[in-house]
This record gives C-alpha cells, sequence and structure tokens, in this order.
C-alpha cells in the first residue's frame, strides 16, 4: 500500500513538471523584459519620497556669571588675548582688550575694568 502511494505522488509530480514545460511552445518569442522599477508600478497618490535624514549639531551655550558694565577688579593679572580673530572674536575698540578668564572670554575696559561682553569659550 505505501509503495502504491509513493509511486502515485512520483508519477503526478512528473506529469506536473512535464505539462509545465509544455504551457509554451518552443518557437515563440519571449516575452519583453520590463524595464520599469517598482516606483513607476506604484499609483500616483501612493508615491513615497525618500528623504535625506539632516543631522543638525547643536550648539551648546552656557551662561557665564560675568554681565555687562560689572567691574573686574583683577582684569590686570590676564594677559591680553592679541590674536582675537583666531579665536572667534571681533576687534576690541579703542581702550578695550580681550582676555580670557576660566573658560569665558571677556571684552573689558583698559583703563577701569568695566566688562563690555563676555563670551563663553568653546
Amino acid at each position: 500500500m505505501k509503495r502504491i502511494v509513493l509511486s502515485a505522488v512520483a508519477l503526478s509530480m512528473l506529469a506536473a513538471t512535464s505539462l509545465q514545460g509544455q504551457a509554451a511552445p518552443l518557437n515563440a518569442p519571449s516575452a519583453p523584459q520590463s524595464t520599469y522599477s517598482q516606483v513607476d508600478w506604484q499609483k500616483p497618490g501612493k508615491h513615497v519620497d525618500v528623504k535625506k535624514r539632516v543631522v543638525v549639531k547643536k550648539k551648546v551655550v552656557r551662561k557665564s556669571h560675568w554681565r555687562h558694565g560689572q567691574k573686574y577688579s583683577s582684569w590686570k593679572r590676564h594677559r591680553p588675548i592679541r590674536d582675537y580673530r583666531h579665536y572667534g572674536l571681533h576687534r576690541p575698540g579703542r581702550g578695550q582688550e580681550w582676555i580670557r578668564v576660566g573658560n569665558d572670554y571677556l571684552l573689558v575696559s583698559v583703563v577701569s575694568g568695566i566688562i563690555f561682553g563676555a563670551i563663553a569659550a568653546h
């Protein structure tokens, strides 16, 4: 009984493969290959755009405890910054100079030590 079932299954498989091979005549031209991509087949309303991911770096700005108009009495202990453009600072005005105090740049008056500007260092 087992042999009969196995032979029937094998015969049906052979018959199915031989019928598939004869489905198309040998001299029939093959269908041209499609050059359309999957996006072209989609409906116009269902088109999905692939957008580039843009990474925007955040600039961290820390508040300093220095205020405009505040007097800094020990400003003479710090060396003035002569190459202010190298640090991204603007040109100091007449009678002013940039100094670095800790992690901050201060624009101070040469005569009185009054702070005209403060920028946190990067």
